[in-house]
């Protein structure tokens, strides 16, 4: 099929709910792309920091194609080998008790959301059922984890939400400290901000909201959607901070392109959920376990958690570089290989230029670049994106924004 084929069929027959870039790609190796018409592209965005192993890794293509040849889905009516695996690596590296699968971030937050009401009204009493979440959060695009989210554009026109969030200033711990009350059953944070343009919490945030859920017997939740499984050079974020969660959710990175999402709770939070309770069709079927076992095995087997903390450190260096000698950029951060350029000219205009010279990165706000390479990311290729980059602010500075 070629490209305008391909361009033509989508906004003819797909709904209109997302605002694409005018390529297809035919296949990808590593951290490289190719589209339909043969041209190659460096992928600093994963999938939106997805494919952790990038495309078309041997040992995850392996794990996945012998699975498909045995079984893919016999549901959780039953017992699954490869599920039971995967929540042993996970709950081995994270410290936590148990894992419950499903298939997104989403569904991963809804789950968390569940089990922190069902845990509160046991230990809590009746009364509790609020969260304690962010502004400039986000938590997935379901009712309730739109709810849960700290911006606005995403809430708007699917009024009326489900109740029972109360929103604070991010990185504000007094602001926490006075919402949590006897109606509190949990306190929800990013330990990295990632749809909000990737602002990492201040430790000593993080390690007191730590302190004021132990102190009121609330459950404090961390959202690792986009932060966990590698990205950010550790395990997961919070091992950065020194803190340990009753609740860890997961997705994106996990399945390495296959939709997986988990929550990873201590035991005696986890056993707050009882048969009947909570459930998925599809999560941590077969196909999606062995894809879970393939990621968390090969970034061990290949070091990838320190490899990306490294060319976390590498990308962000050069950034810096960038924006000494660049009056476009404005402000870089970000944990490994989760990175954000606040440029000062409209954020689009720089993902098509870096698009047109073989970079693909995302605008995850209307002045904010996201760098999300996928963890096998070379130093090479590393070098050469922050040139592009450089290369396409320089074009788009050249050029006055339309009015």
């Amino acid at each position: 099929m070629d490209t305008y084929t391909v361009l033509e069929w989508s906004d003819r027959y797909l709904m209109p709910t997302y605002r694409r870039q005018p390529v297809a790609f035919a296949r990808g190796r590593g951290a490289r792309l190719w589209d339909l018409d043969g041209r190659e592209y460096l992928d600093f965005v994963a999938g939106i920091a997805v494919t952790s192993l990038g495309h078309a890794h041997p040992a995850w293509v392996r794990a996945v194609t012998e699975q498909v040849a045995r079984y893919v889905h016999v549901s959780n009516l039953y017992h699954i080998p490869e599920q039971a695996r995967a929540a042993k690596l996970l709950v081995e590296r994270s410290g936590l008790g148990r894992a419950f699968f499903c298939n997104s971030g989403a569904e991963a937050n809804e789950a968390a959301i569940k089990l922190a009401r069902k845990w509160a009204k046991r230990h809590r009493g009746p009364q509790a059922y609020e969260i304690v979440v962010a502004h400039n959060s986000f938590h997935g695009r379901t009712l309730a984890t739109v709810a849960a989210t700290g911006n606005p554009r995403y809430q708007q026109g699917f009024e009326p939400l489900p109740q029972g969030f109360r929103f604070v200033p991010f990185n504000d711990l007094e602001a926490a400290e006075r919402a949590v009350g006897p109606a509190t059953c949990a306190v929800l944070m990013e330990p990295v901000q990632g749809e909000g343009g990737v602002v990492p919490a201040d430790p000593d945030y993080l390690r007191g909201l730590e302190r004021l859920c132990r102190a009121q017997g609330v459950l404090f939740v961390l959202d690792e959607v986009q932060t966990g499984v590698g990205r950010t050079g550790r395990w997961f974020a919070y091992q950065h901070f020194g803190v340990q969660p009753d609740v860890v959710t997961l997705a994106k990175g996990l399945g390495g392109g296959v939709p997986v999402g988990a929550v990873l709770a201590r035991e005696e939070v986890a056993c707050a959920f009882e048969p009947g309770d909570h459930g998925s069709t599809f999560g941590g079927n077969a196909l999606a376990a062995a894809a879970t076992c393939a990621v968390l095995e090969t970034l061990e087997a290949e070091g990838l958690v320190e490899h990306a903390r490294q060319m976390g450190e590498r990308l962000a260096g050069h950034l810096r570089q960038l924006a000494s000698r660049h009056p476009t950029v404005a402000e870089v951060r970000g944990m490994g290989l989760l990175v954000a350029v606040d440029v000062r000219v409209e954020a689009a205009r720089v993902v098509d230029a870096c698009r047109e010279r073989g970079l693909l990165v995302n605008a995850v706000r209307p002045h904010t670049i996201r760098l999300a390479p996928p963890l096998v990311v070379s130093p090479e290729e590393v070098d050469r994106a922050v040139e592009i980059l450089g290369a396409a602010l320089d074009a788009v500075a050249a050029v006055p924004e339309a009015r």
